[in-house]
């Protein structure tokens, strides 16, 4: 909760390398906000409770934790093979298998299985960052 995107990354990056915070910023924010509103069969769903658990769980994988976010909701949400599932894409995805991402939410169409595939990958790509301006921060100070 330290040094978050919004508050640190994003300017740092800004501040090294003119408008790629904008354009990260623009990434993320799309997958995040990419939605169907569909969940398996389930028509006219507001996936943002989801999508949030998911983000914030590939984070926490990745030792980042916020303070105004209730992490009970990804105990609600994620069953533990989804969980198995996000940490094996997000920590080990030269070891996701066919049959990992097929045992995996059955009941999601393929669809939604990529979106959730391009969401973790932005979450973790977004907690590499973190990491790596927070070191550049630090060696700036």
């Amino acid at each position: 909760q330290d040094y978050t995107w919004e508050d640190h990354g994003y300017s740092l990056i800004n501040r090294l390398y003119p408008d790629m915070g904008q354009l990260l910023d623009e990434k993320f924010q799309v997958v995040y906000n990419l939605t169907y509103n569909t969940i398996a069969m389930h028509c006219g769903v507001d996936t943002s409770v989801l999508r949030r658990a998911i983000w914030n769980y590939v984070h926490c994988v990745f030792g980042i934790r916020y303070d105004d976010y209730d992490y009970g909701e990804v105990n609600q949400l994620l069953e533990r093979n989804l969980k198995i599932y996000i940490k094996t894409v997000a920590c080990y995805p030269e070891k996701t298998t066919k049959q990992i991402y097929t045992q995996s939410w059955r009941h999601f169409k393929h669809s939604e299985k990529v979106h959730i595939n391009l969401l973790l990958l932005e979450a973790r790509m977004q907690a590499a960052l973190l990491y790596a301006l927070r070191a550049v921060t630090r060696y700036m100070t």
